[in-house]
């Protein structure tokens, strides 16, 4: 039996991805052009940076998009998990960006360039409120919605990276300290790097089908255990399908029950209300002796 709890979709906002992938992409143009003008690689590592988190963005658009999507005969829970795959894809760009960072800031170390640095000031100065602006554009949902979180996590980085540059910009004019230039991209190459590793390990194990980190399964097993008339639970796996919908089957023994489809009813709200779990498919049994999940082409049974 399947159940189908009041499914609680999160508005997809592909509005607010696509205004916010727009106005960061011409920041990114305007911060590049005035980085080369002056060769500050200040601003040139913060636009390539913001150029990634574009990309980043313009992905998480595109799989929010694609999520609007209907199911079909083949894709039956439609294309949600797009939004899974969207920020494993945006976390390497990050990872990989931040090596290329570090390596132009270190060359660099040895003669760095005269920078003038109140440009530097006003151009990073541009991006805080930028960033800001966006990220609070994309703030709804993003507790709970990986797709957002990546977004979210983006900007706030790239707010704190500008006003670092900002910080940076004041030294070299006041105290004309060259080498903060190239050492500013090397605090935007760890920053970039210390976001892509928690946003790769979330979505890794997202798409791997890992229990989402909001949900302790023990507690779960422990709630469906004590439900009426249940003596036995197994063939718990719980999973999140993107855009804050979480899925879970579960095959429960009650014996001696004849209110099957109340108890199913029942359940679904519970789970909902007390885990977030808003897609939940359970399978009611009579007895132990039921074995056609614990066969070698089933062996996640349990």
């Amino acid at each position: 039996m399947h159940g189908h709890g009041h499914h609680r979709h999160a508005h997809d906002g592909t509005r607010a991805f696509a205004t916010v992938t727009l106005v960061n992409l011409a920041y990114t143009a305007l911060e590049a052009g005035y980085g080369f003008a002056i060769n500050s690689l200040a601003l040139l590592s913060d636009a390539l940076h913001n150029l990634g988190d574009v990309l980043g963005l313009g992905l998480a658009w595109t799989a929010a998009v694609i999520a609007r999507r209907a199911p079909t005969d083949r894709h039956t829970y439609g294309w949600r998990r797009a939004t899974l795959l969207s920020p494993l894809a945006n976390a390497l760009l990050l990872v990989a960006f931040s090596g290329a960072l570090a390596w132009e800031a270190v060359r660099r170390f040895s003669q760095p360039p005269e920078i003038p640095a109140m440009t530097v000031v006003v151009v990073a100065a541009i991006g805080i409120a930028v960033n800001l602006g966006a990220a609070w554009m994309v703030r709804d949902g993003h507790d709970h919605d990986l797709n957002r979180r990546g977004a979210f996590l983006h900007l706030m980085a790239d707010a704190a990276v500008s006003l670092a540059a900002v910080l940076a910009g004041l030294g070299m004019a006041w105290l004309g300290w060259a080498w903060l230039d190239p050492a500013i991209a090397l605090l935007i190459g760890a920053v970039v790097a210390i976001t892509a590793f928690g946003l790769l390990r979330d979505s890794f194990n997202a798409a791997m089908d890992a229990v989402p980190a909001s949900i302790d399964q023990a507690q779960v097993r422990a709630f469906l255990e004590a439900q009426p008339e249940v003596s036995a639970v197994h063939h718990l796996h719980i999973w999140s399908l993107g855009a804050g919908e979480i899925a879970m089957t579960a095959h429960l023994v009650r014996p001696d029950s004849d209110d099957h489809d109340a108890f199913i009813d029942r359940l679904n709200h519970a789970l909902d209300a007390n885990f977030g779990i808003n897609h939940p498919t359970l399978q009611i049994e009579h007895g132990r002796s039921c074995e056609h999940d614990r066969h070698d082409r089933a062996p996640h049974g349990g």
